[in-house]
């Protein structure tokens, strides 16, 4: 997972970007509140972690804001040291999807991390063939087909075209499509992003006649996502 962490606790916060990238995951740590809107603002993750108290604004305060500015629904979750019923009924109710009370274990944060991950992403990793109109998703076999005849993909354009489908709704950022994709290599830039969508959008035939809208965010990155009310229209 690609995961923003709000935490002004130094050794706290090396604590933590420790435990994950042990385990995999790629962390960048934020000390305060202001650092972290602009941060998210410009780039996406598929997890954000919370400390309450924290400089500039309460880590509270930072979840409404995203909440009331991301138009999609980022997985959040609380550790912190906050610990009465009020504070974490505050943080469930402002759209937390998870509060873990300080001093917190490192294996329960990772399960814990994980849950939301499988309640936030369209495609299970469970699933071996996901069916998404007209496309048919084989994830054994590396392969997508489109009402049931076979596309002729590369393997880092069936790789993008499954993180998409994966993350469907959410704006992508270059920089988080470059790291699940092609890993944190220097030699590749954006300009390879932008290359392989244009090349999945046409080899899919990705159209809101066909129900699916592949757009391009400016300065930030690319959003696929259901048009189905469109479709049925044209259809009908």
């Amino acid at each position: 997972m690609r995961v923003a962490l709000l935490e002004d606790d130094i050794d706290h916060a090396n604590l933590l970007v420790q435990w994950l990238t042990n385990a995999g995951h790629h962390v960048e740590h934020i000390d305060s509140s202001h650092k972290f809107i602009r941060k998210i603002k410009n780039d996406s993750y598929d997890l954000l972690i919370l400390d309450w108290l924290v400089p500039e604004m309460s880590g509270l305060e930072v979840l409404k804001w995203i909440r009331e500015n991301i138009d999609w629904p980022v997985p959040t979750m609380f550790v912190t040291a906050m610990d009465r019923e009020d504070d974490i009924v505050s943080g469930l109710q402002a759209g937390a999807d998870d509060y873990m009370i300080k001093p917190i274990k490192q294996r329960e944060l990772l399960a814990r991390m994980k849950a939301v991950e499988r309640r936030s992403v369209s495609i299970s990793d469970d699933e071996e063939v996901v069916n998404l109109e007209p496309f048919q998703i084989d994830k054994a076999n590396r392969a997508i087909r489109r009402d049931g005849k076979a596309i002729e993909l590369t393997q880092k354009e069936y790789e993008l075209a499954l993180f998409l489908f994966r993350n469907q709704g959410r704006v992508m950022s270059r920089a988080h499509i470059l790291e699940n994709v092609w890993g944190r290599n220097p030699i590749i830039n954006t300009r390879t992003v932008d290359t392989h969508v244009s090349r999945i959008r046409g080899k899919l035939g990705i159209s809101a006649d066909e129900g699916w809208r592949l757009t391009s965010i400016y300065q930030h990155g690319y959003r696929l996502e259901r048009v189905v009310e469109n479709a049925e229209t044209i259809k009908n």
